[in-house]
């Protein structure tokens, strides 16, 4: 018998829409501000870490002293800007909310990100907040990913058994937490390669070639 998912539980950056190089170029700039040139290859280990270590990895990588709090802060305030306009939804997306709703499953965000750019990269692509039963950022957990507590709280706050969910990543770290808590887990290989992401159930490129399989599962 068919065993279908009550809940979809989605990772933002790289499954919904690619920031990535539009923070890189907001952390450069962070950082060239203060003195010090980066390279895009310095954020690479720590993507899907949430933003702490996307920046924090970088700093200490060259021994740099950082106020990390007004480092982000202002990081958020360029990114924000350089976002405008540009930044869209990934192939697929929409068309895979709306099936996903007409299928009556919940739906949540779970990302490692905080909360600002969060809900200013949703809005920009025209999903807001509101879309979904439940949106995490990184500020609602202590533990960040590959610790499994943001998609066990995504799963309670949709009322659901984490078993009866299926967590939608692009990185290893996101992985690693959706197996951990006991859900199924496709992986969109948006930013690193199937064998790179080794432990998934599933795999897709994008939304829109997602197999029937990881919505309908033996």
């Amino acid at each position: 018998m068919n065993k279908l998912p009550k809940g979809i539980i989605f990772d933002m950056d790289g499954v919904l829409l690619d920031s990535e190089p539009f923070i890189i170029k907001a952390a450069s700039q962070m950082f060239a501000e203060k003195g010090l040139i980066v390279q895009p290859s310095d954020f690479h280990p720590f993507t899907g870490t949430g933003e702490d270590r996307f920046i924090g990895g970088v700093a200490e990588k060259y021994n740099f002293p950082l106020d990390l709090a007004e480092a982000k802060k202002r990081t958020y305030d360029i990114y924000l800007e350089t976002i405008k306009g540009v930044l869209l939804p990934l192939n697929g997306v929409r068309e895979f909310i709306q099936k996903c709703r007409k299928m009556n499953k919940k739906l949540a965000v779970a990302s490692s990100a905080d909360w600002r750019k969060v809900k200013g990269n949703l809005e920009e692509i025209k999903i807001p907040v509101e879309t979904f039963d439940a949106v995490l950022a990184g500020n609602d957990v202590k533990n960040k990913k590959p610790d499994p507590e943001i998609f066990l709280l995504a799963a309670k706050r949709l009322g659901l058994n984490p078993n009866h969910c299926l967590v939608i990543e692009d990185a290893l770290s996101g992985i690693k937490a959706a197996k951990a808590a006991g859900c199924k887990c496709l992986a969109i290989t948006s930013s690193f390669t199937p064998e790179q992401l080794k432990g998934a159930d599933f795999y897709a490129r994008d939304l829109a070639e997602v197999p029937a399989e990881a919505v309908c599962w033996s």
